[in-house]
């Protein structure tokens, strides 16, 4: 696998609708103030989030169990910035559409701005034949409440393609995997 440059990634948003809506350079202001840059970069693309936030609460005092996750130990937000209380975390989506080709993998790494504030963005890899909005996690380390911007860059995303002769034998899609096509904030399946 090689990792692939910003000509390539260009080049498969224009041709093959990879990411929509796609940004071909980066972008560090819009309407004249500064943002986490979003768009393309030298090896990557830095994805943005959207204005869908589900923030986690321990209201119902729950148990976080991925097999029988409990939806009410979220609080649905929409807004320009999420507020994310200290020690706990907010799921949300990025503004962006991927669909991943049969021959690409991807991997997803939080942005130098926010982990330097304690705030770690996790998102697990873009397999091929995946497509959808993807659901974007981020931990607040700290003991004080972290902001998260909405519309601006949070993480980045890093291309791998396979040789011609190398191309995976199921994909994402071929297995007909659970979070195909997902459209908002998805909370854990089984």
């Amino acid at each position: 696998m090689t990792v692939k440059s910003d000509r390539w990634i260009r080049r498969m948003a224009q041709e093959n609708q990879m990411i929509e809506p796609f940004e071909p350079e980066q972008i560090k202001a819009v309407d004249g103030r500064r943002v986490v840059s979003f768009g393309t970069s030298s090896y990557g693309y830095d994805i943005r989030c959207s204005d869908e936030f589900k923030i986690f609460t321990n209201i119902n005092s729950t148990i976080v169990d991925p097999k029988q996750f409990d939806s009410g130990s979220f609080i649905d937000f929409k807004g320009d910035v999420c507020i994310i209380p200290p020690n706990s975390f907010a799921l949300a989506r990025t503004v962006e559409y991927f669909r991943i080709p049969r021959d690409v993998l991807t991997i997803c790494l939080g942005k130098s701005t926010y982990a330097r504030c304690g705030i770690i963005v996790n998102v697990t890899p873009f397999e091929p034949e995946w497509e959808g909005y993807v659901t974007l996690e981020f931990s607040n380390t700290t003991p004080l409440p972290a902001k998260i911007y909405a519309n601006e860059g949070v993480a980045q995303v890093v291309f791998f393609q396979s040789a011609p002769d190398d191309v995976c034998e199921t994909s994402y899609r071929d297995r007909g995997g659970k979070y195909q096509k997902q459209s908002g904030v998805t909370l854990p399946r089984m």
